[in-house]
Order: C-alpha cells, then sequence, then structure tokens
C-alpha cells in the first residue's frame, strides 16, 4: 500500500516539477548553503527567485492597497530617508577644511539638499 502511494505521489511530482541537476564546485555550493541558511531561507525559493527574476520572501513589499497602508508604508519610507540625509550631512561635516572645495563634500551636500527636498515633498503629499 505504502509502495502504490509514493508511485502515485513521484507520477504527481514529475506532471507538476521538472528536476533540474546542476554542478558546482564545493566551495560554491557550501557557500550558497551557508548564506541561505544565516539568511534563513531554502535553496529552493532562493533558486525560484533567481529564475522567475522575482523577490525572496524577506523582501515582501509594504502592503499599499489602502489609503492608510500608503501613508504607513511613506512614514517608513521617510524615517530611512530622513537618516540617510542626517548620515550624509555627518559625513559632509567631518570632511577636513582643507577638501572642503572638493568633488566628496560637494556631492555630499548636494546629496543632502536633494534628501531634504524629497523628504518635503513626500511629506506634502500625505499630509
Amino acid at each position: 500500500m505504502a509502495e502504490a502511494a509514493n508511485k502515485h505521489s513521484r507520477q504527481r511530482s514529475s506532471a507538476s516539477y521538472v528536476q533540474i541537476n546542476i554542478s558546482l564546485p564545493p566551495e560554491t555550493a557550501a557557500g550558497f548553503k551557508a548564506r541561505c541558511t544565516a539568511e534563513g531561507i531554502s535553496m529552493r525559493s532562493e533558486i525560484i527567485r533567481f529564475m522567475g527574476g522575482g523577490i525572496s520572501p524577506k523582501e515582501t513589499p509594504l502592503p499599499i492597497a489602502t489609503r492608510r497602508e500608503r501613508k504607513k508604508a511613506l512614514k517608513t519610507i521617510v524615517l530611512c530617508l530622513e537618516r540617510i540625509t542626517k548620515a550624509e550631512a555627518q559625513y559632509a561635516e567631518n570632511i577636513p577644511d582643507n577638501l572642503k572645495n572638493g568633488a566628496a563634500y560637494e556631492a555630499a551636500t548636494e546629496t543632502t539638499d536633494a534628501l531634504e527636498e524629497a523628504l518635503c515633498l513626500l511629506k506634502e503629499a500625505y499630509q
């Protein structure tokens, strides 16, 4: 009886799935397995994500079906942008005075200005 059930299960699986065999260097396979284990995802789901061009379960997007959900998502985004803006401003402040006319300082201040402008627009959008 168990043998018949196993045969049926294998037939059903072969109709729904295709098995792919792949040969990898041992260090590549071990690294992939270790990364998946560390991130708490299965190797199968990571391969499916890669092949389908989709997102992994850990990258599930924020729900935005309702206005309330969009406002909540926007609040999360604003908090992240504020942290980035603060970090970029601190970076610019830590540049030595003799390099304040350099490209790194200019890029940091331009980035900070752009982020602050984006934050204002986002905050206005969902008042």
